[in-house]
């Protein structure tokens, strides 16, 4: 990151604006068009990528697709196609697979029927050719200066380590000495450098960084929608890994610990209030509550992050709920001191109205640092803007403060509404059930 350098203290206060983020994206824009659209291509064997240093604990590039398939040869068709597909889009840039670099690995394969015609030794072939390769440990040895032990092996001197001197060997039998190419064959295959396996399948993988000007989970799901096109074959495995996956399964965790917490407080408020109509109309701050939040990042245009801002909306709707309860609290009281239904609602409006708005008001102008992104450090008397520690709560706190102002109004106006529907309901049912009594006898 990079920043101005900061001013010489003064007496008075100072306020930087520090623009790292936007600076960072800058420097990355010009560092791409300076190693080429193909990422050094110019550079034979290097590939330069160009990347903002993460702002929390590293997990990789945003986009990570995993391909497993109990059949390896298929693997790198299909990720050299999805490969294709993905650098054709707009919104992803640094793409980069698991695949092996180009190179040439030698397999011996061992003939078991004639070599145990000639009485071959497997396991001695293996130890033969070790002789051409890394050498036969033969013991280990620990030096006095030193606290781990070397390996001891032995091996052909280095003018003799060839793929001719393999061809060569000889292996001992009970017939004598049998070249080693009587039984064994040299097959040149595809260097692999790494193999990994997940649930005993062969897998590879391709990352992708996103560009500035697109969201993850946008451009996850247009390539969800690309891949059932690429007609990959039906024996390979495919699915999103890495952030994508540790954003589904944050989400699902977050979306019933919501559900938990509004089912413990309806059971509380029905305790509370013996009424199943009071608390649903209080727990209805907690939906009037959502479009605030989405409201407010559409304001500070900040796309709605699944931790941050759900996080957010459990917070809000711990707080949320407080309004409505002193208001229906009161009106009850009211209610059984002899009030009439409206006259008890507009007493409770002009009794609670100021708490109301002096609680809400206090909240959001507290949360207001954070909406911004302004920190202020008292120590060093220094003000400064969309500083990398303050852009973590933004998220959080437009949820908490966009919800809270948009749920106040709402409760202001609906809650005295509905408590007076509740009183009507309450007295056309009671009038039916007099005229019913009254019929009967």
């Amino acid at each position: 990151m990079v920043s101005s350098p900061r001013p010489r203290r003064s007496s008075g206060w100072r306020a930087p604006v520090q623009l790292e983020q936007r600076a960072g994206q800058r420097l990355c824009h010009r560092g791409r068009g300076a190693v080429g659209a193909g990422g050094g291509a110019d550079l034979v064997g290097i590939a330069i990528e160009t990347r903002k240093p993460d702002p929390g604990p590293p997990i990789g590039k945003p986009i990570h697709i995993e391909f497993s398939s109990r059949y390896p040869e298929l693997l790198e068709s299909a990720v050299a196609r999805v490969r294709e597909a993905i650098e054709r889009h707009d919104g992803t840039i640094n793409v980069a697979d698991s695949r092996p670099l180009p190179g040439i690995e030698w397999q011996i394969r061992v003939d078991r029927a004639e070599a145990a015609r000639f009485g071959a030794d497997i396991s001695l072939v293996g130890a033969m050719v070790q002789l051409v390769t890394n050498g036969i440990k033969i013991g280990e040895y620990r030096p006095d200066d030193s606290d781990d032990e070397i390996d001891i092996r032995v091996r052909y001197p280095a003018d003799s380590r060839s793929l001719t001197q393999l061809d060569e060997l000889r292996i001992p039998t009970r017939n004598g000495l049998v070249p080693i190419s009587t039984f064994v064959k040299r097959v040149p295959a595809q260097k692999v450098s790494t193999i990994r396996r997940t649930n005993m399948r062969r897998t590879m993988s391709i990352d992708a960084d996103v560009a500035s000007n697109y969201l993850v989970s946008d451009v996850v799901a247009e390539l969800r929608e690309i891949l059932p096109t690429l007609n990959i074959d039906p024996r390979v495995g495919v699915a999103f890994r890495g952030g994508t996956e540790d954003q589904e399964e944050d989400e699902a965790f977050l979306m019933k610990a919501m559900l938990m917490a509004l089912a413990i407080m309806a059971i509380i408020l029905v305790t509370q209030f013996n009424s199943i109509y009071q608390a649903a109309l209080i727990l209805t701050a907690v939906v009037f509550s959502t479009g605030g939040v989405l409201l407010g990042h559409l304001i500070m245009d900040k796309p709605f992050g699944v931790i941050m801002s759900s996080v957010g909306v459990i917070t809000l709707a711990g707080i949320v709920v407080n309004n409505n309860i002193v208001l229906i609290d009161t009106f009850n009281v009211l209610r059984r001191r002899g009030a009439e239904p409206i006259d008890a609602i507009v007493r409770t409006c002009a009794i609670r109205l100021r708490p109301v708005l002096l609680t809400t008001v206090t909240t959001i102008i507290g949360l207001m640092p954070m909406v911004l992104g302004i920190n202020i450090n008292l120590i060093d008397r220094d003000i400064s803007i969309g500083a990398p520690s303050s852009q973590w709560w933004t998220q959080l706190a437009s949820s908490v403060a966009g919800g809270l102002a948009f749920a106040t109004i709402l409760t202001l106006l609906l809650t005295p509404s509905l408590l007076m529907a509740q009183a009507n309901l309450s007295q056309r049912f009671a009038a039916r059930r007099t005229q019913h009594d009254a019929a009967a006898t």
